[in-house]
């Protein structure tokens, strides 16, 4: 046994130069894994500590959770604990978590002047010292993965939960008052439930959650935030708050707290940590009540700059020379969520000088854009895209953006915009670029209209990246290999997500677009009058070097920015 791996190397310890070839052999022994695969996850680093290794290794999938806990526990002679097992034992202890997280542990629970704590590294004397200080109480160790303890501090120590706990057993008792308005409105302004609806906003705009959805059941409701794309389940609430919460929101968003029976939209503005946040409220009738879902649009993090959205080089330069033509229209699809307002404001961003008059109409206007004059539409007074389309070009822009085309009227009004001298930007829901253009001629647009005017569609999808903290590398399945082959791509090892303490243990940290570009050549033109399927259209556009959604995914997944299941999750449609 080498003595130095069981001291705990402090600030003024030197390191060796290089890990002995003797160490390297201990530790290739000890952990059971190939001497090759300790070195590529050092990475060149030059540590030494076993349990820092050991968390690494555990991290990049070459242990499991069970073998290091019992190699590490067996090598201190300290027992080990799952602190997920000790969950309704567990003790809050009047300490900073920012502390804890410094210290790497957390307090599990008391026994009369003993106190058990799960530590990353029961040897740090330090970290043991400073908790027996501030809780009178004798420290008793046991060994936990690094992991495991920033979850626990995240879940008992952050404030969040607790808060949220308090509040609910206030609210357990509000009796279900749904038809008297007046009680409904005392309710909605008492402290517990202005309280209970701040906080939830203020922890999915510190999670960077793009909505809000408040859904009712029979017994329960329960709120879940949408981040990176993808629906986490945050908390269950009692079904006898809901009228009063529903309420609270309501009155915030100056909708009618007395309709039930109908879907409203409404607006709240707030600032929160700082920055001016957007809420978009939608409420719902459902069965077991009203359902709100609040889409959360922050100002401050809309990007602006094409070149952060993740387009491949090839693809930048061709969508730059579309967006800078002098007249022809251009076209974003993709489903609800997958970036296409994003992708428009950054385009009218880099094109926007003082030389040109660019005019939007929109529904809602989502950030507003300096030297860009937005319109509202308002299908209630009559201001829809059609007519607020013909008005604009009367203003003489050079450069209009539509919100979306929803029906011929608009798309023939965008079509005529387009082939007299303007640029437009517009959007359309299809699942691939070519699909564009059987939507715009099945809507009733004339096919010689559609090649006049169209000179590009970008279709595009969000995916989630990988956090750059945890991810790991693994050799590819053989079946997965022959789904890059399809696509002429050939790849040996991809990244897969873990799981850390700054991607909330998701194993992924924000997200980049993939993209679909069809440039509307002569021959493009050619096809679509003569009035053939997408389909077709689509391999032609191939054959002269488009990349197709999964194609520009599964590169994604070379570069070790995103996985696999990821690319199929949003665009097995666009499989070919």
């Amino acid at each position: 046994m080498i003595n130095f791996f069981k001291k705990k190397p402090t600030k003024s310890t030197k390191i060796v130069d290089k890990i002995s070839t003797q160490e390297l052999n201990f530790l290739s022994d000890f952990f059971d894994v190939s001497k090759e695969d300790i070195k590529s996850i050092l990475n060149g680093s030059n540590k030494k500590d076993i349990i820092y290794i050991g968390n690494i290794l555990l991290r990049s999938g070459f242990i499991s959770e069970t073998d290091y806990l019992k190699k590490i526990s067996n090598w201190l002679g300290i027992e080990s604990v799952d602190p997920y097992e000790l969950e309704d034992k567990i003790e809050v202890i009047q300490v900073k978590p920012e502390l804890l997280k410094e210290l790497k542990a957390v307090p599990l629970y008391k026994e009369g002047s003993i106190l058990k704590v799960a530590m990353a590294d029961p040897r740090d004397l330090f970290a043991v010292e400073i908790l027996q200080d501030l809780t009178k109480l004798d420290i008793v160790p046991y060994v936990s993965t690094e992991d495991k303890i920033f979850e626990i501090i995240n879940r008992f120590y952050e404030g969040k939960k607790s808060q949220v706990d308090d509040i609910v057993s206030s609210i357990d008792e509000i009796e279900a008052v749904e038809d008297n308005i007046e009680q409904l409105k005392d309710l909605a302004s008492e402290a517990p439930i202005i309280r209970l609806v701040n906080l939830l906003i203020n922890r999915a705009v510190e999670q960077k959650a793009s909505d809000i959805h408040i859904e009712p059941f029979e017994r329960e409701v329960k709120v879940r935030f949408r981040i990176d794309g993808v629906l986490h389940e945050i908390e269950t609430l009692p079904k006898a708050a809901l009228p009063a919460i529903v309420s609270r929101i309501k009155i915030m968003a100056k909708l009618d707290i007395a309709e039930k029976r109908l879907p409203q939209d409404g607006r709240i503005q707030l600032k929160v940590e700082g920055k001016n946040i957007d809420l978009r409220i939608s409420t719902l009738p459902t069965l077991f009540g009203e359902e709100v879902v609040m889409r959360i649009l922050d100002r401050s993090s809309i990007m602006l700059s094409l070149e952060d959205l993740g387009f491949p080089e090839d693809v930048l330069e061709k969508f730059e020379q579309l967006i800078t033509s002098s007249y022809g229209m251009i076209l974003v699809t993709g489903p609800t969520g997958s970036g296409k307002t994003t992708s428009l404001y950054a385009a009218l961003n880099k094109i926007n000088s003082p030389e040109k008059k660019i005019i939007t109409i929109e529904d809602p206007v989502e950030y507003q854009l300096n030297g860009i004059n937005q319109i509202q539409a308002n299908s209630q007074i009559g201001l829809t895209f059609a007519r607020g389309l013909r008005t604009i070009v009367r203003q003489d822009p050079d450069v209009v953006m539509v919100g979306e085309i929803r029906d011929v009227e608009t798309a023939e009004v965008a079509v005529q915009a387009a082939l007299t001298g303007h640029l437009v930007f517009s959007t359309l829901h299809t699942n691939d670029a070519p699909s564009a253009i059987t939507r715009l001629i099945e809507m009733g647009v004339e096919d010689y209209l559609v090649a006049s005017s169209v000179i590009g569609i970008l279709a595009q999808r969000l995916v989630r990246i990988l956090c750059p903290n945890c991810k790991y590398s693994t050799q590819v399945p053989s079946s997965i290999k022959k789904l890059f082959e399809q696509h002429n791509l050939s790849v040996e090892t991809i990244f897969k997500p873990k799981g850390c303490e700054f991607c909330n243990y998701t194993g992924y940290k924000g997200r980049k677009g993939i993209f679909e570009l069809l440039v509307i050549n002569d021959d493009i033109r050619d096809l679509i009058t003569q009035n053939v399927d997408s389909e077709f259209i689509k391999k032609k556009a191939i054959s002269f070097g488009m990349d197709t959604l999964i194609r520009d995914g599964l590169k994604k997944v070379i570069d070790g920015l995103t996985t696999v299941e990821e690319v199929l999750r949003v665009a097995q449609k666009g499989i070919v």
